[in-house]
């Protein structure tokens, strides 16, 4: 199994690093489109739609992220999305997580699935124009994800009980604890020090989330901080109760040793969208 994670880990970065880092956004924006049309195909999937009709959404995610490219909204100015991507986060994942999985089975397919192949949609557009903001400022955004996931791991393993005598979300997640939560949330901000130091160090061209939120003073950089790491552990949460609903463990094999691409990008989706409303000027 650890062999078999290793060898998909290698594979995933051979394909994604020369992307990230190419001068031309083009490879990126490509690679990240399949990665979200092959959710697109587990979400349907998740939802107990069969082969045909889940190769139809994976299709047609793709093919609305292609269009959005071929229109330019990637370089468009995209507040009133991101401000409505961000509230429809904010409150489905809170009544899903209220309502369990009883609450989302009572919400209609077809609902479902469009809501899960615009959410995707709206990832992509995100992490796109990130990536046109400058490859600092984007990877800033997926390191606070990555930080507060391992972060919360460790410290849910190391103290885990000790402080609170509640789990995060026995029913959901019985493994995830306040204690890793905020050993999540104390690692971004170290990270979130650090990169700020460098950015400044560097003189960065595109300096990254952090340093962004830090111009907008104390109070915004350690809400926005706390905020989104918080909805990168909800994004978790969410895909996990769809799973317990759908009765799978992972959302799909496409991923030897992994999972699915969803298990790799749930905390990711709601994230991006936010950190680019938190950045657009709609809250400054």
């Amino acid at each position: 199994m650890l062999k078999q994670r290793i060898l998909t880990a290698l594979v995933l970065l051979a394909i994604l690093l020369p992307a990230t880092f190419h001068a031309s956004p083009f490879p990126f924006g490509i690679v990240t489109l399949v990665l979200l049309a092959c959710a697109a195909w587990e979400w349907a999937r998740l939802n107990a739609l069969g082969s045909v009709a889940s190769l139809v959404a994976g299709a047609v995610c793709a093919g609305a992220c292609a269009s959005a490219w071929a229109l330019g909204v990637p370089e468009m100015h995209l507040g009133t999305l991101w401000i409505a991507v961000g509230a429809f986060w904010v409150l489905a994942s809170a009544w899903v997580l209220r309502g369990g999985a009883q609450a989302w089975q009572s919400v209609p397919r077809l609902f479902r699935l469009v809501g899960g192949v615009f959410l995707l949609w709206a990832a992509w557009v995100a992490i796109v124009q990130a990536r046109s903001i400058g490859t600092n400022f984007m990877m800033s955004v997926l390191v606070l994800v990555w930080t507060a996931d391992i972060g919360a791991y460790f410290a849910g393993r190391a103290l885990g009980g000790r402080f609170f005598a509640n789990k995060l979300a026995p029913t959901v997640s019985p493994g995830k604890t306040w204690e890793g939560v905020c050993g999540g949330a104390t690692a971004v901000l170290l990270v979130a020090c650090v990169w700020i130091f460098a950015d400044a160090r560097n003189g960065a061209a595109a300096v990254s989330l952090y340093t962004r939120l830090w111009s907008q003073g104390l109070v915004v950089f350690l809400v926005g901080l706390a905020f989104l790491t918080c909805m990168s552990v909800v994004g978790d949460l969410v895909e996990s109760l769809f799973k317990r609903s759908a009765g799978v463990k992972d959302s799909s094999n496409l991923l030897p040793g992994h999972g699915g691409v969803l298990d790799r990008v749930d905390a990711l989706l709601p994230t991006l969208p936010l950190a680019m409303m938190w950045v657009s000027g709609v809250l400054s």
